[in-house]
């Protein structure tokens, strides 16, 4: 007898199912810790990492094991601005930020003119503005500390020091405390660089933030995973009914092609296998694909994260209770390149 058990096919969890607006993730949430909360890297690729299983209960317990993992790499952030939020009529709104005089040349090509704003051409005229543009100082965000609900840096990435591309990732990172050690911790910050150790240590969760890899226009069998039809149906890699004639309408529930991939996503409680700058066990001798040499400090993650290579991801120490691997490495005793 037939079976009449018919589930959805697809998770309404994720709509619309368009492209991202931007390819940069941005990362919110704060944390006790007067600390910056998340960073910015460079996924590299996957590979295999050997060690010793440590998880009590695991019938592999205390034998060496494998487990796939993705090393990204982690070249230092500059912190070049300080930005202060105060409450809206609706949400939050900037109320200021001030900017290092000292700004790298390649942040340009992110964001043209922003050194000298104030020579900026009038196209009618082609002559420069004589009027110098104010500028917020630390002191003026200082003396309107009351109206200020938090304080956040403005960071950008240093793709240079991987040599694959010059134009630097700009973003926003939030941090931890209360607004007045906020405030001091960015004062010591801002025109230096931050590291990725001095936010996660090894052992440590983190959720991964990022643009996963675009797919491009796709069916409802592969968009969906709606079942193939039989053979003698007269088309088969279709959703057998719409809808129905009365009420004459599609519902938005119903599976669809159109685009499929380059969507906003996070996965939740990624742990730290490993975090250094010795790269001379980690590469190997052609480089990863499509990617190359490992010439910065790396993490080397468990499991999988979205995103293809080379591409910008945002994480943040996990918000979330994490639930213990089956497999936990004492250490990483050997990764497994070719």
């Amino acid at each position: 007898m037939a079976s009449y058990n018919w589930p959805r096919r697809g998770s309404m969890a994720y709509y619309p199912r368009r492209r991202a607006r931007k390819e940069t993730p941005t990362i919110k949430g704060k944390g006790s810790e007067a600390t910056a909360q998340s960073f910015l890297i460079y996924k590299v690729g996957m590979t295999q990492v050997m060690g010793k299983n440590v998880h009590k209960g695991s019938p592999s317990l205390g034998q060496e094991v494998v487990i796939p993992a993705t090393i990204v790499e982690c070249p230092a952030l500059k912190v070049f601005g300080i930005r202060a939020y105060s409450k809206a009529e609706i949400g939050m709104e900037v109320l200021g930020e001030t900017i290092t005089e000292n700004l790298d040349k390649e942040l340009a090509r992110r964001i043209p003119n922003y050194q000298k704003p104030s020579e900026k051409k009038d196209k009618k005229t082609t002559k420069k503005k004589t009027e110098p543009k104010q500028k917020t100082t630390i002191a003026d965000l200082e003396k309107r500390i009351e109206d200020i609900e938090y304080f956040t840096l403005l960071v950008h990435t240093q793709p240079k020091k991987i040599g694959f591309k010059k134009k630097p990732d700009v973003s926003e990172i939030t941090i931890g405390g209360k607004k007045d050690e906020q405030l001091a911790y960015a004062k010591e910050k801002i025109g230096k660089e931050l590291e990725m150790d001095e936010v996660f240590k090894e052992g440590d969760f983190m959720d991964v933030k990022g643009v996963t890899k675009g797919k491009g226009f796709q069916g409802v069998i592969k968009r969906f995973g709606v079942k193939i039809q039989r053979p003698k149906a007269k088309t088969r890699r279709i959703v057998g009914s719409i809808s129905p004639w009365n009420p004459s309408t599609v519902m938005f529930t119903v599976p669809r092609p159109g685009q499929m991939g380059y969507h906003n996503r996070t996965e939740s409680n990624k742990k730290i296998i490993k975090i250094s700058d010795d790269i001379s066990n980690i590469n190997p001798k052609a480089g990863y694909p499509n990617y190359g040499l490992v010439k910065n400090k790396y993490v080397i993650i468990a499991g999988s994260i979205p995103g293809p290579t080379k591409r910008c991801l945002a994480v943040r120490k996990g918000i979330r209770p994490a639930a213990k691997p089956k497999v936990q490495l004492e250490s990483v005793e050997k990764v497994l390149i070719k």
